[in-house]
């Protein structure tokens, strides 16, 4: 059976879409976790996780939709994630969040390496990929260092 442009132009929406889903679990997981925070953490949470994960899941959600349209292929409904249990804490949120950002930067890693946006591509498709994964690229690490100040 040979591989098409279009099967590979559609799994790489898949792997984009995979790749939000995990975005939506990190922002759920924030979420949760900015309500047991008192204020002063909450609002460095925000600031150093939460927006940039949610610009990730922006950007991942409109790299999606404007690649799909240039090439005739269904856009998705990106849908959020379901809220973690309370029982998690704010560390237990931290490292859920710290998970799926993992998984959502390894899912788009694992693309690029797959040579398929280069090969059955575009450039606006590659640059939105790059832009994403600049923006999850430090958040594990600072998450940690949140993590570490908790109780402090």
């Amino acid at each position: 059976m040979s591989y098409t442009t279009a099967d590979a132009r559609v799994q790489m929406l898949s792997q984009i879409e995979q790749a939000a889903s995990f975005m939506a679990v990190a922002i759920s997981a924030l979420s949760e976790a900015y309500e047991l925070l008192d204020d002063q953490m909450a609002d460095r949470a925000e600031e150093e996780l939460f927006r940039p994960v949610q610009a990730a899941y922006g950007r991942a959600q409109r790299t999606h939709s404007e690649f799909a349209q240039r090439h005739g292929l269904p856009t998705a409904q990106f849908a959020p994630a379901p809220a973690g249990a309370p029982a998690h804490g704010v560390k237990g949120f931290f490292d859920e969040a710290i998970a799926a950002i993992g998984q959502a930067d390894q899912t788009l890693a694992t693309l690029q390496d797959s040579m398929l946006p280069v090969e059955v591509g575009d450039p606006e498709l590659r640059h939105g990929l790059e832009q994403i994964r600049e923006l999850l690229s430090h958040l594990g690490v600072r998450a940690r260092d949140l993590t570490r100040t908790l109780g402090r």
